[in-house]
């Protein structure tokens, strides 16, 4: 006689768990989206505040955060049962939660590896910014609504990529030239190189938003049309 149906179905079915941890990240989507914009403001806090105490205290909720982050991408690749195609699905999500622990290997400064301090800065900003976009996109529904929130989370970004640098020695002064050149493609004053692939790059962008927002104005006038001539 055989023996009896092996239950062991995470072998023979990858994609039945795949399903189950795309359903559980739909699940959280609200939740986590929230949580995501909130570390935007964290990060941002990190970078702006002086007080020690603040500091401190705004550094422990960051790790926090990431923590809530790091075990919701584990609770999904154990539900996918770690499948090849979960991390061919998830893997730009992994570099984005190992950016943050470039802030440990600070003690190698003493080797003279000075620019680490700074790559593990912009790579937390990096980070929050993903994060903030794919949080808009959790909770916003309306095109429009997404859009502007995707501009918003890319201009706190980048502004505080402009400050972390030292492209900009006031921050108030990187978050307005900032979102001019998100609007207008224009207005980042520093000529160093870093600036110059910034605005291109905020340029393109605006283009995009624009068209994108022409092409939604469009369609609504149409549908408009259509519903009088119905």
């Amino acid at each position: 006689m055989s023996d009896a149906p092996s239950n062991d179905s995470g072998d023979r079915d990858p994609a039945g768990g795949l399903t189950a941890a795309e359903i559980l990240a739909r699940r959280l989507d609200r939740p986590m989206g929230v949580l995501g914009l909130v570390f935007l403001f964290v990060v941002l806090g990190q970078l702006l505040a002086t007080d020690r105490g603040l500091v401190l205290a705004l550094t422990v909720a960051g790790w926090v955060f990431w923590a809530v982050f790091v075990a919701e991408f584990l609770l999904r690749a154990y539900i996918a049962r770690f499948s090849s195609a979960f991390w061919r699905k998830n893997w730009w999500q992994v570099i984005f939660l190992l950016m943050p622990f470039l802030r440990f290997v600070r003690a190698l400064q003493a080797v003279r590896l000075l620019r680490l301090a700074r790559v593990a800065r912009v790579g937390g900003i990096l980070s929050a910014g993903v994060r903030g976009s794919r949080s808009a996109g959790r909770l916003l529904s309306s095109r429009i609504g997404w859009m502007a929130a995707v501009t918003a989370v890319v201009i706190l970004a980048t502004s505080q990529l402009l400050y972390a640098t030292g492209t900009h020695s006031a921050y108030g002064d990187a978050l307005y030239e900032t979102a001019m050149a998100t609007i207008t493609g224009s207005g980042i004053t520093p000529n160093s190189a870093f600036a110059r692939i910034v605005q291109v790059l905020l340029a393109v962008y605006s283009i995009g938003v624009f068209a994108t927002l022409a092409g939604s104005l469009g369609a609504f006038f149409l549908r408009e049309d259509d519903r009088r001539r119905s």
